[in-house]
């Protein structure tokens, strides 16, 4: 019995000491306990500078006080750059104080989190936070004790000093922003957006933006609420300095409190404003702890289209889509693109082409539209691309045809895919090595005027890059659908069968001269096709190419002309009964870059002819290997002859 009775002395005495130590004998009012503690003098001088001690002491009130502790009234004073007796007079103090104080009592087991507390003082709200760990916060003070035991209420003392300003957390609560502001307090974001010290740009989108983002994620808010990175989400929206809209530049990228990723900001010539792909609806709305700009869209951290092209050092497509205003449009994370992407050195080679400077290019009235024809509105990738698609990009001035080449090289008009399928989070992007336009060019011309033979032969002897070509002019005698079928009548086989020749580009190129002539510019005689053979005009009766009538002349393309001949042109050392005796030829490796390998082939002659018809390189074959380190990147065609026979293959130089 004794040592029972000793037990429980001993327990009354740690208990008696533990709230002697802390001032919380629960006789004593608020104002007793607070007076009582070490770590809250600042606190007790501030009540009684303020004489609220009889409102603390009111034995009929019941109260909850959120206490500053000494190091949080030391921290204000600094954060304002004034004394602690300086706090004392300020004439606002008793607004301060009322503001720490709720008029009923409130134990920390019934605060929840984005509890809006009513404090005396009802300039504000104080926002409650409890975080999956358990931490208390009231706006962005934490509770550093809780339930603290007085006669007339509770005390929760407090790491830092709390104000009554408009944050930017009250900008949002009275524009009616309910699921961004259910997002902030989700993500226990509500001490840092609620500190009136700091000095905030907040992106915000409405509720709106935020019904459209689930939408198109095909999730409901809850789920939202519910993602692992919704906080990394939020403060993607968030600067960690004052940005006013008068202060934002086109093509401005700035770094938000989120590391995940850059905001990319657009002024548009109208004077509209964009982050990413989102539109300042209201800007410039004045919080005491920042500015707020009202959003009409969510936008993502993800890495778009935008992101690989700055990653990859593509600094002329990004100034260029910058200058045309596209950001927007490129870095929608809930768009789905394929973006055909020009590399510098390809920037370099346009404006040389085109005899004019970066600069000069823009200011091009029409730049975007040359940059949306180099994006297609869905994702696709390179191993989906059959040679001659034929596809609609963004813009809608053309079309952009592509070709698969036998040896596996992909062209989007006359550039080659270098570095297929980059992947972004809203698309894929494939490296160019040249800048495509949407002009009429000679392949429109052979689509546009129903010949389908021809065009289906141009794609199968992989010639569309080399017609479509916008820096080059060329004159190309078509022949029409009926010339194609009168050739495979002589033959005795298909159309189709035609284009299975292996001396279909040799039969092709023979229709092609380089430059625009017109047909006032011909003149009777030999002229030289990119095949290395002449053609003969006569002009006695009508005009004639070689055996072919021109039945409809100058059909102008911008990189050249066609005249529509009847016949299919065939080289002399074509006749019709020796078509398709020329046999392919494997080279390897290929794509190459220095050198390529024929097997058997040892002192035959070759020739290597480019796209352009043009012989670039020519000699004898030494143990079976031709050297073309010195040719420049593209396609060519190569040709063989030993003493018996004559070979053709293509390969592609990188």
């Amino acid at each position: 019995m004794k040592k029972k009775f000793l037990l429980n002395f001993k327990s009354i005495t740690v208990a008696l000491v533990a709230m002697v130590t802390f001032g919380q004998l629960h006789a004593q009012n608020v104002y007793d306990v607070i007076s009582g503690s070490a770590n809250h003098t600042s606190l007790k001088a501030a009540i009684d500078a303020a004489n609220l001690q009889s409102a603390l002491e009111d034995p009929n009130a019941t109260l909850t006080v959120f206490g500053p502790d000494n190091d949080a009234f030391d921290d204000l004073a600094t954060a304002l750059g004034v004394s602690i007796p300086d706090l004392l007079n300020d004439p606002n103090l008793s607004n301060i104080l009322l503001y720490h104080v709720l008029g009923t009592e409130v134990p920390s087991s019934a605060v929840t989190n984005g509890l809006l507390a009513e404090p005396l003082n009802t300039a504000n709200t104080i926002k409650m936070t409890v975080t999956s760990g358990g931490n208390v916060f009231a706006n962005q003070a934490q509770v550093n004790a809780a339930d603290i035991p007085a006669s007339n209420g509770v005390i929760h003392s407090l790491d830092a000093v709390i104000l009554p300003a408009e944050t930017v957390v009250d900008i949002a609560l009275g524009a009616g922003f309910t699921t961004l502001a259910t997002a902030v307090t989700e993500a226990e974001l509500l001490p840092v957006l609620t500190d009136p010290f700091a000095t905030l740009t907040v992106f915000a989108p409405t509720n709106d933006a935020f019904d459209d983002a689930v939408a198109a994620l095909g999730i409901s808010i809850n789920d939202l609420l519910a993602l692992p990175n919704l906080a990394d989400i939020l403060t993607y929206h968030v600067l960690g300095t004052e940005v006013v809209s008068s202060a934002i530049n086109n093509g401005d990228i700035v770094a938000p409190v989120s590391t995940t990723n850059t905001l990319k900001l657009t002024v548009t010539g109208a004077g509209g404003v964009f982050v990413n792909q989102a539109q300042v609806t209201t800007p410039d709305v004045a919080a005491d702890n920042g500015v707020v700009h009202v959003l009409d869209a969510v936008v993502l951290p993800a890495e778009t289209v935008v992101d690989v092209a700055l990653d990859a050092g593509f600094t002329t497509l990004a100034t260029a889509v910058i200058e045309a205003e596209l950001l927007p449009v490129l870095s929608d994370p809930f768009a789905t693109l394929t973006v055909f992407a020009p590399t510098n050195d390809a920037f370099d080679d346009a404006v040389a082409a085109l005899g004019i400077s970066i600069n000069d290019l823009l200011a091009l009235p029409n730049l975007a539209d040359i940059l949306t024809y180099h994006v297609l509105g869905s994702e696709v990738l390179s191993s989906a691309i059959n040679n001659g698609d034929i596809v609609a990009p963004v813009s809608t001035t053309n079309t952009l045809k592509l070709t698969v080449t036998g040896a596996g090289g992909v062209f989007v008009n006359q550039a080659q895919v270098t570095t297929p399928d980059v992947a972004a989070d809203n698309g894929v992007v494939h490296v160019l090595d040249a800048v495509v336009l949407p002009v009429e060019t000679l392949v429109d011309i052979a689509i546009e005027n129903d010949l389908s033979s021809l065009v289906a032969a141009v794609i199968a002897g992989e010639l569309v890059p080399a017609l479509s070509n916008p820096f080059t002019e060329l004159t190309v005698f078509a022949p029409n659908n009926a010339a194609f079928d009168n050739l495979a009548a002589a033959l005795d086989v298909s159309v189709n069968d035609l284009l299975e020749l292996a001396v279909l580009p040799d039969i092709l190129l023979y229709h092609v001269v380089a430059g625009t002539v017109l047909s006032t510019d011909l003149v009777a005689g030999p002229v030289t096709t990119l095949q290395g053979e002449p053609v003969t005009i006569d002009l006695s009766a009508g005009v004639q190419v070689n055996n072919a009538n021109v039945i409809a002349a100058d059909v102008l393309a911008d990189n050249g002309v066609a005249h529509v001949i009847d016949a299919v042109l065939l080289p002399s050392i074509l006749s019709t009964n020796e078509v398709g005796k020329k046999a392919m030829i494997a080279v390897y490796p290929n794509p190459t870059t220095e050198r390529l390998f024929v097997k058997d082939m040892n002192q035959a002659q070759f020739e290597v002819v480019d796209m352009m018809g043009r012989t670039v390189s020519a000699g004898t074959i030494v143990n079976d290997e031709i050297e073309v380190s010195t040719l420049e990147n593209g396609n060519y065609v190569i040709r063989i002859s030993n003493q018996v026979e004559t070979f053709q293959g293509r390969f592609i130089k990188q």
